[in-house]
């Protein structure tokens, strides 16, 4: 049996969130896993606070960081997003993200299927720039701590699988639950309905760890390369691109994450993705 690329990224998805989340017990304990894993951060975006969780977040982590009383600048976790982009750009969200693999289960749900207009995508460069980036370090106590603002007021990945599955074990948390907890999870609902219609709708809109590695995409050493000698401008490429990318046109766009359906799809194999350049085409 011949195993095509669409299973073979599947299998890893699911390998790569059972890996990410290998303490299920916890859930039913209400508890969540504090070992020396938690140093690390996980690739792809998965909440610290899921109960499950082996890794840490890295949007968190690097917020967690520039926001302390001392404004330390986060080189571990900016230099780990930084050497996995260079490395393999938006690979990372396309092959071993565990919100990725959510999102693209929802969509799944039987309903009609839309494109989000493109303006939509700069967005999540703004939510990086600003919550990510700029918040935890201006908007601080008066410890001069500052917020992990992305986490605290937006994160629908965070609400999903870390808030909601502590507020059903922990009664005393559902006391607390204000005006805040109903924002995040009017975004989580927002979220989960865009990605029913839109494929992968967080990751093309509000994703800030998207973002970092799609500024790599163009230099990144993971790359998709077009065969001008047999690429026939049949089309087929963009039709078959769920992230609405024209890989012909454009091949490492910012917001390809390398699923490979592009290069399935195409009748005269024009599309090469891989590490090695083949000196064949433009990039």
């Amino acid at each position: 049996m011949k195993i095509t690329n669409s299973l073979k990224r599947k299998l890893i998805q699911i390998a790569a969130f059972g890996f990410s989340n290998s303490h299920i017990s916890n859930f039913g304990k209400g508890k969540l896993y504090t070992g020396s894993w938690k140093n690390f951060c996980n690739p792809g975006l998965n909440c610290y606070s899921c109960p499950a969780a082996s890794f840490a977040c890295p949007i968190g982590a690097m917020q967690a960081v520039s926001g302390s009383a001392k404004y330390n600048f986060s080189f571990y976790v900016t230099g780990f997003l930084l050497a996995l982009g260079i490395l393999f750009g938006r690979l990372i969200c396309g092959w071993i993200c565990p919100f990725g693999l959510i999102q693209e289960i929802i969509h799944k749900i039987p309903s009609p299927k839309l494109k989000l207009w493109k303006g939509f995508n700069l967005i999540k460069y703004i939510i990086l720039i600003v919550f990510v980036i700029l918040m935890p370090v201006i908007a601080v106590n008066y410890m001069g701590m500052g917020q992990p603002a992305f986490c605290q007021y937006i994160c629908p990945a965070g609400t999903l699988e870390g808030g909601i599955s502590l507020l059903t074990t922990h009664p005393e948390l559902r006391q607390t639950i204000g005006a805040l907890f109903g924002l995040k999870a009017a975004i989580l609902v927002l979220t989960l309905i865009g990605c029913v219609f839109i494929y992968r709708f967080f990751c093309k809109m509000i994703c800030p760890l998207g973002a970092i590695y799609g500024l790599l995409n163009k230099i990144s050493m993971y790359h998709i390369e077009i065969d001008d000698d047999k690429c026939t401008e049949c089309g087929r490429c963009a039709k078959v691109c769920k992230m609405d990318v024209d890989p012909a046109k454009n091949p490492n766009s910012a917001e390809c994450i390398r699923c490979g359906k592009c290069a399935e799809s195409c009748p005269s194999r024009a599309i090469h993705m891989g590490f090695v350049k083949t000196n064949r085409s433009k990039t």
